[in-house]
């Protein structure tokens, strides 16, 4: 029997349906409740390779700790009150905003002292050491989460009959969907992958009209109704004057095309490489999101390989390698299964490009499925009108192992309410929120 039988008590909100989910992977019903009602409530901190400092060294080794920062907005001001460059200050990854969040970093050329005296709001720093390495992408392993949900209005018996069910649901699964949450596309409004299928199929002018002028119903009201005025009107000049300023990659697309009429490319390439990238890659996140959907849906267990699944192996830190992959036949079937279990190998789904490999059998009929359903063109990801941003294509692990324990108290902030805390470790590039998902079942706008 399938793990998910029986799972749609709670139907999917239509916000992540617009992201490729549709499914629980729990059976019980969510506790509902809210994320961040204090920074306090979501604790991060950052696990990486182990770093070898002493009292040589060009960088400063700090560990840093900051409470409600945007993490590039902190480089930013801290490399200003130091008067150094921010290309001399090295980190692991971003971390969210509103959050206590614990990070490795490096500054080059600066002495102890220089910290001693800085004082930043909501910012501690704790001197570890020096190095003659800086920080980088390449050492962060993972995060672990210290989550409080507050507001919960269930019975605690309730609650802890409910939190209890996903737990075990969980941990006999060995993790959760490795979906890509909702940051990916847009929280309130969810149109990066709306944006990258038009790149895909060849309609740039799609595209920029989506990502300037397609209204969200989450979005204020204000903003919704100028960005449909220009949807109707292409008034470029009149959008300018109106769009708020913070919008300003609309704005800025938005010159382009009032000085350079109906050049879409021109306009896309106003935007940084990155961006331009994230586009493509979201819309092979929805089409990823819809593969796992379809395969729970079909009875096909996260955690178990079956004839046709293409398996990927550990790398020296212990996570899956897309990299290094191997069909499973009915000769290497069983131990495949035994590495699975040892967490040695990893099955994987599509992420579509124009070279793409595809499961075979049954895994592989269903991502064929969800490509012939979605009339995906996989040429079209060579992007031959828009330079570096086409994809080959690649595998991503279908589960997102995790162990989480909790706790359930009365909540102190919203008297007669309950508060559930989780916590948990996740490797590098997975969403905390697709396991919060599985405990709340409620709108991704309450969980941001």
């Amino acid at each position: 029997m399938s793990v998910i039988e029986n799972t749609q008590e709670s139907e999917v909100p239509e916000l992540e349906k617009k992201t490729g989910i549709d499914i629980y992977a729990t059976p019980a019903k969510g506790i509902g409740g809210r994320l961040r009602q204090v920074p306090e409530d979501f604790i991060v901190k950052e696990i990486t390779e182990e770093f070898k400092e002493n009292k040589e060294g060009k960088y400063l080794i700090l560990e840093m700790t900051k409470t409600n920062w945007e993490t590039h907005h902190l480089i930013r001001d801290l490399s200003r009150a130091l008067g150094i460059s921010s290309k001399r200050i090295g980190i692991g990854g971003t971390k969210d905003k509103r959050a206590v969040t614990t990070q490795r970093i490096s500054i080059f050329n600066l002495s102890e002292n220089e910290i001693d005296n800085l004082n930043m709001k909501d910012v501690d720093f704790r001197i570890l050491g020096r190095s003659n390495k800086d920080v980088g992408l390449g050492d962060l392993v993972g995060n672990e989460f210290n989550i409080t949900i507050r507001d919960i209005d269930v019975e605690k018996e309730e609650l802890e009959s409910r939190m209890k069910l996903i737990t075990d649901t969980i941990l006999k699964m060995r993790g959760v969907p490795n979906f890509y949450g909702i940051q990916r596309f847009g929280a309130r409004r969810p149109i990066t992958h709306l944006v990258g299928e038009s790149i895909v199929r060849g309609n740039l002018e799609k595209a920029a009209m989506d990502y300037i002028a397609k209204a969200f119903p989450d979005e204020p009201e204000d903003t919704q109704a100028v960005r449909k005025q220009v949807e109707d009107t292409r008034n470029f000049v009149e959008g300018l004057n109106n769009y708020p300023l913070q919008l300003r990659y609309e704005r800025t697309m938005m010159h382009h095309l009032h000085v350079n009429p109906d050049d879409y490319a021109g306009a896309f390439e106003t935007l940084s490489m990155k961006m331009r990238k994230l586009f493509v890659h979201a819309y092979q996140s929805y089409l990823f999101n819809r593969i796992i959907c379809l395969r729970l849906k079909e009875g096909l267990e996260l955690n178990q390989a079956y004839v046709g699944d293409i398996v990927c192996f550990k790398n020296k830190q212990g996570l899956p390698d897309s990299s290094k992959h191997e069909y499973v036949n009915d000769n290497n079937l069983a131990g495949m299964n035994r590495l699975l279990k040892h967490g040695r190998a990893f099955v994987t789904a599509s992420l579509p490009g124009f070279r793409s490999d595809f499961a075979s059998g049954k895994p592989g009929e269903i991502e064929s499925s969800v490509l012939e359903e979605e009339n995906v063109p996989l040429e079209g990801f060579k992007v031959p009108d828009m330079k570096k941003v086409g994809s080959t294509g690649q595998r991503r692990e279908i589960l997102l192992k995790v162990k989480p324990e909790y706790s359930i108290d009365a909540d102190e902030l919203n008297p007669g309410k309950l508060k559930a805390n989780l916590r948990f470790s996740l490797p590098k590039g997975s969403y905390a929120t697709v396991v919060l998902r599985e405990y709340m079942k409620t709108d991704p706008i309450k969980m941001g």
